[in-house]
């Protein structure tokens, strides 16, 4: 195999230290938020120049979007993916809670779910940080509400509010992420009940 040219090693040295401060500044951002990220603690963590970090992201709101990028897709592999591989409806939904709870119990991240550690924190900031936040959550209520609307027009389970749902479902997940943080073990428990409440077969 040839040796790639210079221009390519610098790039591939480029992003894999990209995907290493990216992976260290979203434990920082699930544990203490966002606000506490800073392109010199990241450089002081990682024995990393801060010309170096400033290279990579230029500001720290850049920093901020980016990271918030990273944990989407982290996410995306780790809940997401998995869980399509079930059929679409109630098996799908279950996969992806058990993905979920798996995720932050687990956890994927070192405070816990990223959103719950976040989303509070921005959600009065206006600016390309809260936006892509609040993008995300969007998203993955969208996707939630879908799987309940499916399996409604499957008839797997019986009529309901499938936007109405997703959102009673997520705010236990986030409830639950909490409780998981401070060592409740029944928290699992209880979205497992809340699941099987919106999952009423029909009469």
């Amino acid at each position: 195999m040839a040796t790639p040219p210079p221009t390519d090693l610098r790039l591939l040295r480029g992003a894999r230290s990209r995907h290493t401060v990216l992976r260290h500044a979203i434990d920082i951002a699930s544990l203490d938020g966002l606000t506490a990220l800073s392109l010199g603690r990241l450089a002081t963590d990682l024995d990393i120049s801060k010309s170096g970090i400033q290279t990579l992201f230029g500001t720290k709101e850049n920093l901020q979007v980016a990271t918030v990028a990273a944990a989407g897709e982290a996410f995306h592999d780790a809940v997401v993916v998995p869980a399509l591989a079930a059929e679409r409806g109630v098996a799908r939904l279950r996969a992806l809670v058990e993905r979920w709870v798996d995720y932050a119990s687990t956890p994927l991240f070192a405070g816990g779910c990223f959103w719950a550690a976040n989303l509070a924190e921005f959600d009065s900031r206006p600016g390309p940080v809260r936006d892509a936040l609040a993008r995300q959550q969007r998203q993955w209520r969208s996707l939630l509400a879908a799987e309940l609307r499916h399996a409604t027009e499957k008839g797997e389970i019986a009529d309901l509010d499938p936007e109405l749902a997703a959102f009673q479902l997520d705010a236990v997940l986030l409830a639950a992420n909490t409780s998981l943080r401070l060592g409740d073990e029944t928290a699992t428990a209880m979205v497992e009940r809340t699941v099987q409440g919106l999952l009423t077969p029909p009469q």
